[in-house]
């Protein structure tokens, strides 16, 4: 997967990696993708949240140990 940009938000918790996530797709191009690492296991459901309310296309999300990535496409 060609991820055009990635912004780490480990450590932060709700609500700061769906700002920052939103922060940096305001500054990307239709189509790119953005990855977002997180260790807030709540990011899980946020960030599909975040996607239906936004219209942004949550590709992929995994987690591994506690971590959780999450993959956007930009609107």
């Amino acid at each position: 997967m060609d991820v055009q940009r990635e912004i780490d938000t480990r450590g932060l918790n709700c609500p700061l990696p769906i700002l920052k996530a939103k922060k940096a797709l305001a500054e990307m191009l239709s189509g790119e993708l953005l990855r977002v690492v997180s260790t807030d296991p709540g990011s899980m459901r946020d960030f599909q949240a975040f996607a239906r309310q936004t219209g942004n296309e949550l590709v992929e999300q995994n987690s591994s140990a506690d971590e959780f990535v999450h993959v956007l496409r930009r609107r």
